[in-house]
């Protein structure tokens, strides 16, 4: 189990660094090509994209053996970032825009794939702390990896860190080939559903995934509400230069690592429906927190944040792994992935354009959505307090349960996001869950 472990949190790390580098890398060397803002903005929107069709591209992991799948979708990123050799001059930013793309679609299949394969390899109570370590994984290496990568574009320019960024996925293909699986997959029953129906009857059927996922949506939504407000009180109200918004975001980051390093212990004593509810909560109150124009509140804000969004996230994915259907996780956790982060498209748009009467309104709004959501959640749960789970299926609220459920296949057959989170993969862009779980 420790060895899996090991395998799964190093993945992670490959992971966050390379996705980190070549997200930052990408645009500047965008922008250097074309001299337009605008134009490297637009990776970031190829690399989101695809996770619409989270359920979609989850049904296909569904329906291909898990392990060989995520190995052969991280041999096909590295080969699709060496094509980032090819490019020379302004004429070569299509490539970087279709490698940007299809890094989006590889995200959401090993985020899709990695959420069925972990229970395979880990055991029920163990998913928890694994997801949580994953988290302060990649968090943690997003404190260096920019750096890195701005550092090595200075020096040798863009194919440098494409060949570097495609090395990683081959070292994680190589370490999925390594870990160990203890729980066979099950055969698939028949079901005759298109995937996004198969997978949103099953997160409204189970009452733990229904409320994680629907928690971390409202969070992760509000979060990118609140950017541009973010932006706007350290910049004008605070008149703090843009340089500022660095250190809280390393603020941010810190407590982004304590969050994983916590989190599975909590979602195992408390339960995910109540830690979600907690992160929720949380967020609100860095939200209402935010409003004060004083930066050692802005930079325990941002610390609280870092707190506040992993644990909705990671108890959102830690709860699909435990309650949804072994054969049917890839698209689960698809629909789920699309259901936490699809809001964000919308709600970013909507947050630069509430800001026009101030940075604050966009803040207590965002925090009466977080604390309203977190009240409906808490008033329909059951209130007993869970006992800590090793691998007997789970009532409703996640406590243990005599009666058998979803959470008992997956407990002996199941098989993580991104970015997760995980979160995700090596390549072009920082996975979205991660963005959305780290940026507000």
């Amino acid at each position: 189990m420790r060895r899996n472990a090991v395998l799964f949190v190093a993945i992670s790390l490959l992971s966050g660094f390379g996705s980190t580098t070549m997200s930052l890398v990408a645009g500047i060397w965008i922008l250097d090509l074309t001299g337009s803002g605008g134009l490297a903005a637009l990776v970031g929107v190829c690399v989101f994209a695809p996770v619409l069709a989270g359920p979609w591209l989850g049904g296909v992991v569904d329906r291909l053996p898990r392990r060989p799948t995520l190995v052969a979708v991280h041999l096909l990123l590295a080969v699709t970032l060496l094509s980032l050799l090819a490019v020379r001059d302004a004429g070569g930013t299509w490539l970087i825009f279709a490698v940007s793309l299809a890094y989006g679609i590889s995200y959401v299949l090993i985020d899709a794939g990695e959420s069925a394969l972990l229970p395979e390899a880990l055991s029920a109570e163990h998913l928890g702390d694994v997801n949580g370590w994953r988290t302060s994984a990649q968090e943690g290496v997003k404190l260096v990896a920019p750096l890195v990568g701005a550092g090595l574009y200075t020096w040798r320019g863009g194919h440098v860190v494409a060949a570097v960024s495609a090395a990683l996925p081959v070292l994680a293909a190589v370490l999925y080939t390594a870990v160990r699986l203890t729980r066979p997959r099950p055969a698939a029953p028949p079901d005759r559903r298109r995937d996004l129906r198969a997978g949103l009857a099953v997160i409204r059927q189970e009452p733990v995934i229904r409320r994680s996922v629907g928690l971390a949506a409202v969070a992760i939504g509000t979060s990118g509400f609140t950017t541009a407000a973010f932006y706007q009180v350290v910049t004008i109200d605070m008149g703090l230069p843009p340089t500022f918004l660095g250190v809280l975001l390393s603020a941010q980051g810190a407590g982004s690592i304590a969050a994983g390093l916590v989190a599975g212990r909590l979602v195992n004593r408390l339960g995910p429906v109540t830690v979600a509810v907690a992160g929720t909560v949380l967020f609100a109150v860095v939200c209402l927190a935010r409003c004060l124009p004083w930066w050692p509140v802005a930079v325990a804000a941002s610390l609280l944040a870092g707190l506040a969004l992993p644990w909705a996230l990671v108890t959102a994915v830690t709860a699909v792994q435990l309650h949804a259907p072994a054969a049917q996780l890839g698209r689960v956790a698809g629909t789920a992935t699309t259901a936490m982060f699809g809001p964000v498209a919308l709600a970013t748009p909507l947050g630069s354009a509430a800001v026009a009467p101030g940075a604050r309104p966009p803040f207590v709004l965002a925090a009466a959505l977080c604390l309203a959501a977190a009240a409906v959640v808490a008033r329909r749960s059951p209130r007993r307090r869970p006992a800590a789970r090793s691998g007997p299926p789970t009532g409703q609220d996640g406590t243990l349960s005599t009666v058998p459920s979803a959470a008992d296949r997956c407990a002996s057959s199941i098989s993580s996001t991104v970015p997760t989170a995980s979160r995700g993969s090596t390549g072009i862009g920082v996975p979205p869950r991660s963005d959305a779980a780290t940026s507000a």
